[in-house]
C-alpha cells in the first residue's frame, strides 16, 4: 500500500486549490493499493527559508518545529499529487518555499501535477516539473489542467467540466503506479 499526499500549492486566504484537492481526493477513493490524504502547506506555517544548513546536508534535522513536522510528513509519503495555481507563469512562492525546505525527503518518489490558471496552469506545471526533478522526484504524465474562466464559477467555486475526469484519473493512477515502483529504489 502506498501513501500519496495531495499537496496544496497556495497559502492565500482566498485560494481555491483546496477545492481542487478535495476533487482529486474524491476521484482517488476507488484506487486500489493506495491511501490518499490532503497535505495543506498552509497548516505547516513555514517561514521564508532560513535554515543554517542546506537541506541536502541537514540529515533531516531542522532548527524549527514547523520544518521538522513538514519533514516528517513528506518523509512518510510514497508519492504526491501537487495542486498548483499559476502565478506570473510560475508556481506560488509558498510552494517553492515548502519544496526548498527539504532535501532527501522528496527523493525517489513520484509526483503527479494538476495545475490551474487563466492559461490552464501550464507554465506553472512545467516550472514545477523542473523544480521537482532537481529534488530527485519523478514527475509523471499526463498532467491535469483547469481553466479559471471555464472550470471555476466567478473564479471562486470549482466546477470542473466532465471532460477532465479521464485525465485526472490517469494522473492519479499513474502516480500510484510509479510510487509503487519507486518503493524499490528507496529500499
Amino acid at each position: 500500500m502506498v501513501k500519496i499526499g495531495i499537496i496544496t500549492g497556495s497559502t492565500r486566504d482566498a485560494r481555491v486549490n483546496g477545492q481542487v484537492a478535495e476533487y482529486v481526493l474524491e476521484k482517488s477513493k476507488n484506487v486500489d493499493g493506495a491511501n490518499f490524504e490532503i497535505v495543506d502547506i498552509k497548516d505547516y506555517d513555514l517561514p521564508l527559508f532560513n535554515e543554517a544548513m542546506p537541506p541536502a546536508m541537514a540529515n533531516k534535522q531542522y532548527s524549527n518545529e514547523e520544518n521538522q513536522r513538514w519533514s516528517e510528513k513528506i518523509d512518510s509519503l510514497d508519492g504526491f499529487i501537487f495542486i498548483t495555481p499559476e502565478y506570473n507563469k510560475a508556481i506560488t512562492p509558498s510552494l517553492k518555499n515548502a519544496i526548498d525546505y527539504l532535501g532527501p525527503e522528496w527523493g525517489n518518489k513520484a509526483a503527479g501535477i494538476i495545475g490551474y490558471g487563466s492559461t490552464l496552469g501550464v507554465a506553472a506545471t512545467l516550472s514545477l516539473r523542473s523544480i521537482l526533478s532537481n529534488a530527485n522526484v519523478a514527475t509523471v504524465g499526463p498532467f491535469g489542467a483547469f481553466n479559471l474562466f471555464t472550470d471555476f464559477e466567478q473564479m471562486t467555486t470549482f466546477r470542473p467540466a466532465e471532460v477532465h475526469n479521464a485525465t485526472i484519473q490517469a494522473v492519479i493512477n499513474t502516480t500510484v503506479a510509479w510510487s509503487k515502483g519507486l518503493q524499490t529504489a528507496r529500499a
